[in-house]
């Protein structure tokens, strides 16, 4: 970018006014959380291949030995799936029914933790746009209160400049709300993809476990050895 390109820019923020302030701030935090939330959602991260193939392998007829490589395997994994598997094989001595609301219960949590900042992204949605807006109409009463107590005032020339610089605030905050609400989202469709499919995984690997216990049966003490 050159002097000049770069003395445009400045002088179009500048010319927004106070709004702009709260808008470039929305700006930063919405590319942050778009950053943030990209890494986090990525598919490896939540569900590690490892974990999913595991499971998938496993056979509804094999011995518990199955069951304590798994354990074993998620007990210090960070990720979501991960987490909700090892509730469920951590209770498998409970009656199926009552192992399955447990699971549903962390299942949830982990919703919650991979939408945690997705809110933020959805209030800049909101926002930026009326930002944008209120600094609009607060520049055009500046304009055409100045325009009303000069004699150039009858200059269509001169209102059409103050009106433009007016809906520089306009333009910055639809540019905001646009990127955000694309991300939002897609976001969104990540996760509720996801948790479809853990809950998939989960519930196929409660099915074998259960199909493994009510056959041969498994003690406490094979579990807990790991």
């Amino acid at each position: 970018m050159n002097k000049a390109s770069a003395q445009a820019v400045i002088h179009f923020f500048l010319q927004g006014g106070f709004f702009m302030i709260p808008l470039v701030l929305c700006s930063i935090v919405s590319v942050a959380v778009m950053l943030v939330r990209g890494f986090a959602l990525r598919r490896k991260v939540v569900m590690p291949p490892l974990v999913e193939s595991e499971i998938e392998e496993m056979e509804p007829t094999g011995g518990s030995d199955q069951i304590v490589k798994l354990m074993r395997l998620v007990r210090h994994d960070p990720s979501s799936l991960a987490r909700i598997v090892q509730v469920g094989l951590q209770h498998l001595q409970w009656p199926k029914s009552e192992n399955i609301e447990a699971v549903q219960t962390r299942a949830r949590h982990e919703i919650v933790r991979l939408e945690s900042g997705l809110v933020v992204l959805e209030i800049i949605v909101g926002i930026a746009p009326l930002l944008g807006l209120l600094g609009a109409v607060s520049g055009l009463v500046s304009v055409f209160a100045t325009l009303g107590e000069s004699a150039s005032g009858t200059d269509p020339r001169v209102i059409a400049k103050g009106v433009s610089e007016a809906l520089s605030t306009t333009i910055v905050g639809l540019a905001i709300a646009i990127p955000s609400l694309i991300a939002y989202s897609c976001f969104s469709k990540k996760v509720e993809t996801m948790a479809a499919e853990m809950e998939s995984i989960t519930a196929d690997l409660l099915a074998k476990c259960y199909y493994k216990k009510t056959t041969s049966g498994y003690s406490r003490a094979e579990l807990s050895d790991v």
